[in-house]
């Protein structure tokens, strides 16, 4: 089974992570099943950017993104060419790397 390495966030998971994922799963679903509670408003809709994430190793292994999802992910905080959303992007047979970036657009979180 693949791999998902999360690299160390500050607040979500300081010391980073090693997730086995199943593929198909999202990168999101994976983060949240380890107790990695990335924010995600739009209840993985794909009509939000607070489930942004920058795949640093293994971005070519996955899907293209949607019409839709680049549409939102023009609206996302930090945006980088590696950038997804976590409740879009689909694991596939490849170990992938991710960062969560510090901040969302959110600007409440119902967590906090």
């Amino acid at each position: 089974m693949p791999k998902i390495v999360f690299l160390p966030h500050s607040e979500l998971c300081p010391e980073g992570a090693v997730i086995e994922a199943k593929p198909g799963e999202t990168i999101l679903d994976v983060a949240q099943r380890d107790g990695i509670d990335i924010e995600h408003a739009c209840e993985k809709s794909c009509a939000c950017t607070t489930c942004h994430i920058v795949v640093r190793e293994g971005f070519d292994s996955l899907d293209e993104s949607s019409e839709q999802e680049d549409d939102m992910l023009d609206k996302a905080w930090g945006l980088e060419p590696d950038s997804r959303l976590g409740c879009q992007a689909q694991v596939k047979d490849q170990d992938l790397v991710v960062e969560i970036p510090k901040y969302t657009i959110n600007m409440v979180s119902e967590n906090h």
